[in-house]
């Protein structure tokens, strides 16, 4: 089971972490949850029903990560679907971004209750060396998709392109020394978490 997910009886899936691959993993996460952030959502203490009916921004994110993580809906080929998109980005990018926010938060408490022993849900007890980390089917499914926000965040920055074969020069090629290196290992490690985690789910 180490540094892959199987399926649970339960319909959940379980994985066995270490406590550097626990550290780096929530690492993760919480950036993600800062680049996320709340986007123009209203502000705390703003009018409740004001807030029910506050409408997402109408262009598409600057950053090309979040960009990424929030497509246009129906391309920008042409000017009529470009303010198609921009309406359906209006009405559904602050609670897109609510729910991707909720599971991240989900895969760092998960990673929490396993790094401190603390047998609570979705972790068993790792005494805070790592352990076996068992999800339900719902956590499993946050899981799933923070794994693929953290992918697409990462290749953006990295500017993974699918041309890329492994020829010389290739990012997965790249010498010990290159400061891409490290971020080039998570983006494959995430993809082979997030590839048996839906194996899992689909068993």
């Amino acid at each position: 089971m180490a540094g892959h997910f199987e399926a649970t009886p339960d319909g959940g899936a379980a994985v066995a972490l270490d406590e550097v691959e626990i550290s780096i993993l929530r690492s993760l996460a919480v950036q993600l949850l800062e680049l996320v952030g709340p986007g123009d959502e209203a502000a705390d203490g703003a009018d409740p029903l004001a807030a029910l009916f506050a409408e997402g921004p109408s262009e598409p994110p600057s950053d090309p990560a979040l960009a990424r993580l929030f497509p246009d809906a129906y391309g920008d080929d042409d000017k009529e679907l470009r303010e198609a998109s921009s309406e359906f980005r209006r009405f559904t990018e602050v609670d897109l971004r609510a729910r991707k926010r909720e599971d991240a938060l989900a895969v760092v408490r998960c990673l929490d209750s396993l790094s401190t022993g603390d047998d609570g849900e979705g972790g068993e007890s790792g005494g805070g060396g790592g352990g076996e980390l068992r999800l339900t089917a719902d956590q499993a499914r946050q899981w799933l998709g923070t794994l693929n926000d953290l992918r697409l965040t990462i290749g953006t920055r990295l500017e993974v392109s699918d041309e890329d074969q492994g020829q010389e020069g290739s990012l997965y090629r790249l010498p010990d020394s290159d400061p891409r290196k490290p971020m080039v290992l998570a983006y494959l490690w995430l993809g082979a978490l997030q590839e048996t985690l839906l194996e899992a789910l689909m068993s």
